[in-house]
């Protein structure tokens, strides 16, 4: 296990009602706040004007940014900045899902800086500081509660970039299952589907003596197994929302993927497809990620893949490694069907002529080799677009 220094820094209110914590916390911290949400289901389903309920018992003065695209849009970020700037805001809150809290980030760091806030993405400059962020989330995916990543698509060059600062971690987020009742059954589903594919990218890693990380991560990974299917079906169920509204936050809050190097090759790839048609990120990883675990599955890979079978998916070891490695795999297809996601970039309407360019995309703005656990070079990831399509 490589050495490592970790703070979640972020204040977890979890569970029903637990909105009512609001009022105080933004009391505490906020004299000009921005409320930052999505396009519709945060105002329709009611959440936000719980949440404006208790904004004004604080008094507090308090601007919105409303509108918020799935696939988080650079120029809502510059909106946000321009208003902040305007308003002399201080503090942000996020209301919604992944993007939304992304924007609110973005935003956060993009007042504090004199530049273009994508300067963060493109690596041109650092996060050095950033107004305060909280969130009320209203769909388990992205983690972005309780982490301080974000990523930003910018739609004239149709790029979608990633970004991480512990600056950025939200100083306080409510979680409430039941503010996901509203939800798509798809977009549950998704969410799943993101939720797992974040743990993949830090359980499949060439590091050894990371039993604590690993074991972690392999219940995680059981707990979407077992209540995603409950969730998706059945809207109200409250135990199945809450299970993977919390597995969601741990999965990404930097617990099981510190002391070893983790992959995220998988997440590059799908920014590509995503950025030029605005998939849904989960369904965009439910795609990529069986392609991705045949095209690394090797000699020096099987045994992680036998392991990931046998305690996840409960595969019997055969003599034949490879061959209970790939049934591991069919197992992690079968799922993700299951839940209703594409198996195909043709099924979501991925052009053939497009394929290269992505791949390319991909490789050109990381540079070298993509991911830890098997490094891909330029040819493989091109193989793997054709491998998906």
């Amino acid at each position: 296990m490589e050495n490592f220094n970790l703070h979640i820094s972020t204040k977890i209110y979890f569970g029903k009602g637990q909105i009512t914590a609001l009022a105080g916390e933004l009391k505490a911290r906020a004299r000009r706040l921005l409320i930052v949400s999505g396009r519709n289901s945060a105002r329709k389903y009611g959440i936000l004007k719980d949440v404006i309920g208790q904004v004004k018992k604080t008094k507090i003065p308090f601007w919105e940014l409303s509108g918020i695209y799935p696939n988080p849009h650079l120029d809502d970020v510059y909106e946000g900045i321009r208003l902040c700037r305007q308003e002399k805001i201080d503090f942000i809150l996020a209301v919604g899902g992944g993007s939304v809290i992304d924007s609110a980030k973005a935003i956060a760091c993009g007042v504090k800086y004199s530049g273009d806030v994508w300067d963060f993405f493109t690596r041109r400059a650092q996060v050095e500081d950033a107004l305060p962020v909280a969130a009320v989330l209203t769909l388990a995916a992205a983690g972005s509660e309780m982490n301080g990543n974000m990523v930003i698509t910018r739609t004239d060059t149709a790029q979608k970039l990633a970004l991480g600062t512990e600056i950025l971690r939200p100083v306080f987020s409510i979680l409430d299952p039941v503010y996901t009742y509203s939800v798509p059954a798809y977009h549950i589903a998704c969410g799943v589907v993101d939720i797992m594919v974040h743990i993949f990218e830090q359980y499949f890693s060439q590091d050894k003596a990371t039993e604590v990380q690993d074991r972690l991560a392999e219940g995680l990974m059981k707990i979407c197994i077992e209540h995603g299917p409950r969730a998706v079906a059945t809207p109200k169920d409250y135990d199945s929302r809450a299970q993977i509204m919390w597995a969601g936050s741990l999965a990404l809050c930097g617990l099981i993927g510190k002391g070893k190097k983790t992959d995220w090759a998988t997440h590059y790839m799908e920014h590509e497809l995503s950025a030029i048609y605005d998939v849904t990120h989960g369904a965009g990883l439910a795609i990529f990620s069986p392609v991705w675990m045949e095209h690394v599955l090797n000699a020096k890979t099987v045994d992680k893949f036998i392991e990931y079978g046998r305690r996840v998916w409960d595969v019997p070891s055969q003599n034949d490694t490879f061959k209970t490695a790939r049934k591991t795999i069919a197992k992690t297809r079968s799922f993700f069907s299951s839940l209703g996601m594409p198996a195909r970039l043709r099924d979501v309407g991925v052009k053939k002529e497009d394929l290269i360019k992505m791949a390319e995309k991909a490789c050109r703005h990381w540079g070298g080799n993509l991911g830890a656990f098997y490094p891909l070079k330029k040819k493989d990831v091109k193989e793997i677009f054709y491998a998906a399509f």
